[in-house]
């Protein structure tokens, strides 16, 4: 049973191994295409910019009206932010966890996109920070989790964290005991951490 289980876990690594290459693939092919078409590509999007006022306009009231409460939302993710940032840089310093990169979770680029107009690009902007703080968030509490407490739950969970699978099986006392050390020290998908200062 559990050499199925790992056989099945290797055959999904090797395939995140394979899309993350075809990503990778299509941005650089991507990053050529915009070189050699730079200018005609960006005559060509802002083809399909839509003006501001029209925008406006085109909107529902309803979604006018709501605007207020999901912009809120920037007050919880900055402080969430905030909270993961300073807690990392104190615990996993002394629990010699490797440091979770924020510039890897959070990242800016649809406001380059012609095609967007000001409130299109904040938009992104703003699903952008908040996605990229709530994936920088799941990372830390990810390595939290592997330190302190690397059990799998009774009933499966939806959207396991990637650590998850390496986690002790539920009620396996005996590996629990005889593994955390050594699991406590796996982050081999990380930098090394940084010693305690």
């Amino acid at each position: 049973m559990k050499s199925k289980i790992d056989e099945l876990l290797g055959r999904i690594a090797a395939l995140q191994e394979e899309l993350d290459g075809e990503y990778r693939r299509a941005r650089e092919d991507w990053a050529r295409k915009k070189a050699e078409l730079a200018d005609e590509f960006a005559r060509q999007q802002r083809r399909y910019k839509t003006g501001l006022f029209r925008f406006l306009i085109r909107s529902r009231f309803l979604v006018l009206l709501t605007a207020p409460v999901i912009y809120a939302g920037w007050i919880p993710f900055v402080l969430m932010d905030l909270f993961v940032t300073v807690y990392q840089h104190i615990c996993f310093r002394v629990y010699r966890i490797p440091r979770v990169r924020r510039a890897d979770y959070i990242v800016f680029d649809r406001a380059d996109l012609p095609y967007l107009n000001l409130v299109e690009k904040f938009n992104c902007f703003y699903c952008s920070y908040g996605n990229g703080v709530a994936a920088y968030t799941r990372e830390i509490a990810a390595r939290t989790e592997q330190y302190w407490c690397p059990i799998k739950h009774a009933r499966r969970i939806r959207a396991a964290h990637d650590r998850y699978p390496k986690f002790f099986d539920y009620g396996d006392a005996e590996a629990f005991q005889q593994g955390l050390n050594r699991l406590r020290k796996q982050y081999d998908d990380t930098d090394p951490p940084a010693p305690p200062r």
